[in-house]
């Protein structure tokens, strides 16, 4: 039976510390990603990571064992978080990582996937390995909340923005980022089966759960 290697890409930038709720969406793809991590562990896979935040980026080469994943894990779960006032992007070493991890290994990119430009180097990471896109939004995110004005924090500029929900012209414009974000992430993981949208509503380990029952789900060979 072949070893599976897991190699994950968290990507840490300072928009993922927005939350209208409890919980920031840092917190709930953290856990998520961990999540993913452990159960790495327990089936004996190789776990690799690279952690990539706007002042930095460090690699894990991809290892068996439970207490070497475990120590990963609760690293990366660790790490503090990117300062607001420095850079808004996190450098990716794409042309290291796509020599990082074995060939056909299961690369998860965790972050935010903003209507960004591809990556340089994109089609040589989705030849070499199996690549899957897991991202987290707000439910602010998805539909502005009728609410009238309201004062956001926004983590990106650092600055704090005052939303009227109630113009039209507020609305048409956040729907208009919506749909690029998503075709944008769709662009990156064209099958269905290979990405995950998390809501900080929802509990990362009953999504992880669910992508990963519809994966098993999937024809052989689609």
């Amino acid at each position: 039976e072949r070893e599976v290697c897991l190699f994950i890409l968290f990507q840490d930038t300072p928009s993922l510390q927005f939350g209208s709720g409890p919980h920031s969406k840092r917190e709930g793809l953290l856990e998520l990603a961990a999540l993913v991590m452990l159960l790495g562990a327990v089936n004996r896979d190789r776990v690799g990571l690279i952690y990539a935040s706007p002042s930095e980026y460090v690699f894990r080469r991809p290892v068996p064992g439970r207490q070497a994943i475990l120590h990963s894990a609760s690293t990366l779960i660790g790490r503090p978080a990117p300062d607001f006032e420095g850079p808004a992007q996190a450098q990716i070493p794409w042309r290291f990582l796509a020599r990082a991890a074995p060939r056909h290994s299961i690369f998860i990119w965790f972050g935010d996937f903003p209507p960004d430009p591809e990556p340089e180097g994109w089609t040589v990471i989705k030849r070499r390995y199996e690549a899957m896109g897991f991202r987290i939004e707000d439910p602010w995110e998805r539909e502005l909340p009728r609410a009238g004005a309201l004062p956001i924090y926004d983590p990106v500029s650092a600055s704090l923005a005052v939303v009227d929900t109630r113009t039209s012209s507020h609305r048409t414009a956040h729907a208009g980022w919506v749909e690029r974000r998503d075709r944008q992430f769709e662009e990156l993981f064209p099958d269905p089966a290979n990405r995950l949208t998390l809501s900080t509503r929802e509990e990362p380990i009953d999504a992880m759960v669910s992508f990963f029952h519809r994966r098993l789900k999937k024809p052989f060979g689609s």
